[in-house]
């Protein structure tokens, strides 16, 4: 498989599972303020790397679903960063797919950019690696969240988020996840 078919391949799977749990659940995601979404991404991104630390889990759920969880929390983000944290909590299913595959078109769009510049690089790269640029954007867009979004030089919070929600991609890919659903 080829770089965007195995990336295809992973965000359908992401957004199969927060589809469904979009009709189980409703759109409660809207009531997140993003300081309480990045939050959440810290606890996965944090329970990634102390799995692969003490390669051990005592609660059962592995490293494939909390990439996939990053991946679907960076989406989450990214609507809550249009829609504004204000607003209506009960979403229509169709707008939240709708929404969903927008944001991850841009970002997939991002990442076939940077994928040509950097001659995909990421392929050379150690999953933790990927782990440890999660937390890293992650510390990033919490200061970025605590300057109330004010940057002087940096990217804003959207590229961040797209960036993490790549790397998570990235790391289900180098994982298998885009082979066992072929």
């Amino acid at each position: 498989m080829d770089t965007i078919s195995e990336y295809n391949c992973v965000i359908a799977q992401c957004q199969d599972l927060f589809i469904k749990k979009t009709k189980d659940y409703g759109t409660a995601w809207r009531i997140m303020r993003l300081t309480s979404i990045t939050d959440q991404l810290y606890i996965k991104a944090q329970r990634i790397r102390t799995l692969e630390v003490k390669k051990v889990s005592k609660v059962g759920e592995g490293v494939i679903d909390e990439y996939i969880g990053i991946v679907n929390y960076c989406v989450i983000a990214m609507m809550q960063l249009e829609l504004g944290e204000e607003g209506d909590e009960n979403l229509d299913a169709s707008l939240v797919e709708a929404k969903y595959s927008e944001k991850v078109n841009e970002t997939r769009d991002l990442m076939l950019a940077k994928n040509h510049d950097y001659g995909e690089a990421w392929r050379d790269m150690r999953i933790s690696s990927l782990t440890d640029m999660i937390l890293t954007k992650l510390h990033r867009v919490k200061q970025i969240e605590d300057n109330n979004g004010a940057t002087l030089v940096s990217e804003g919070l959207n590229a961040n988020y797209q960036d993490m929600l790549n790397y998570a991609v990235f790391a289900l890919i180098k994982l298998g996840l885009a082979e066992k659903a072929a």
